[in-house]
């Protein structure tokens, strides 16, 4: 299966991808409890006064008509008989953590070897995690677009403000499974733009953009970016951006640098010009982003954040990389 995505290093690849900054989620929404992209995976987990984990009452420990979950050692990998080692289970079924390492293997044989962190180190483990929130989000897209009767959707990778706004883990498997997809058309294919983005549009009209950004895992890699670094937006208004980069471009002269900026996502760098005004009666901007269409993925964000929460069990040492819980997630300043 091809997997097509872009990297936080601003690099498009085939083959498997690579995570937003290690530590951070976002998928360029909100935090746990918000994340997208996964974002709260463990969100409507908790334990029994044993400590076994369920979700809405059921024991995963016990799935019924499934393999029985051998119990981990606190800081071991959970097995699952006939399968080995695995990297989670999704609605009772055992994943194995081949794929894990083999697109880890990948990677390091991979042309982005070079800007991948030392194996063994913190970042490395974040990577890890990141990679099994893809994988687990494309076997339970996978299940659930089965279960739906649907087809596989090819289509192209998303552009880089759709994969933002739908969030690094959910961006990487939309792009690299067709059954994302799949289910992505079809869970959205009602979904209306909300009432409150409808509201009139003053007469002089709403302000927008030519932007150029991008998300940096480390700061001085950000500090060293120039504008020809960045990536391309297309004329935006600069709310539709992540806030904290909107809020510094709102405060700088138009056309300067800006940043870095942090939030959850990275580093971010952006310059923004005034975009020219159209001649009166043309067309509207192609580039321009269809409010139904971010509609859209705000919806799949949150609908799969909650079917995570109800079918995703991870493993111990593979909590997602923005769980505040895991030893790993933690900031440098």
């Amino acid at each position: 299966m091809n997997h097509t995505l872009t990297d936080p290093f601003g690099h498009r690849h085939d083959g498997h991808a690579v995570p937003s900054p290690a530590g951070h989620h976002h998928d360029g929404h909100t935090p746990p409890a918000e994340h997208h992209d996964g974002h709260a995976p463990l969100a409507g987990h908790h334990h029994d006064r044993d400590g076994s984990p369920s979700v809405g009452g059921h024991r995963h420990g016990d799935p019924p008509a499934g393999p029985v979950r051998e119990r981990p050692a606190a800081t071991g990998a959970a097995t699952a008989p006939g399968v080995g080692a695995v990297i989670g289970w999704v609605g009772g079924r055992p994943i194995s953590r081949e794929p894990l390492e083999r697109r880890v293997r990948e990677l390091r044989d991979g042309p982005l070897n070079a800007a991948l962190p030392v194996p063994g180190t913190s970042e490395d483990r974040q990577l890890a995690r990141w990679l099994t929130q893809v994988i687990l989000t494309e076997a339970l897209c996978e299940d659930e677009a089965a279960a739906r009767g649907l087809t596989p959707v090819e289509t192209g990778p998303l552009d880089p403000l759709a994969a933002v706004e739908l969030g690094s883990i959910n961006a990487a498997a939309y792009n690299g499974s067709p059954w994302v997809r799949a289910l992505f058309e079809h869970v959205t294919a009602t979904v209306e733009v909300p009432p409150e983005w409808r509201s009139p549009v003053p007469a002089q009209g709403v302000a927008r953009h030519d932007v150029r950004h991008r998300v940096f895992a480390d700061h001085a890699d950000a500090a060293a970016a120039t504008a020809d670094d960045l990536e391309p937006l297309g004329a935006v208004a600069l709310g539709s951006l992540p806030v904290a980069i909107a809020d510094a471009i709102s405060r700088r002269p138009c056309g300067m640098l800006v940043g870095p900026v942090e939030d959850a996502l990275g580093w971010h760098v952006a310059v923004a010009r005034p975009e020219p005004t159209p001649p009166t009666g043309s067309p509207s901007n192609p580039g321009t982003v269809s409010r139904r269409d971010a509609a859209r993925r705000r919806m799949f964000a949150r609908w799969l954040d909650e079917l995570r929460a109800a079918k995703v069990e991870l493993v111990p040492g593979l909590e997602h990389p923005g769980d505040p819980r895991q030893p790993d997630n933690h900031h440098k300043h």
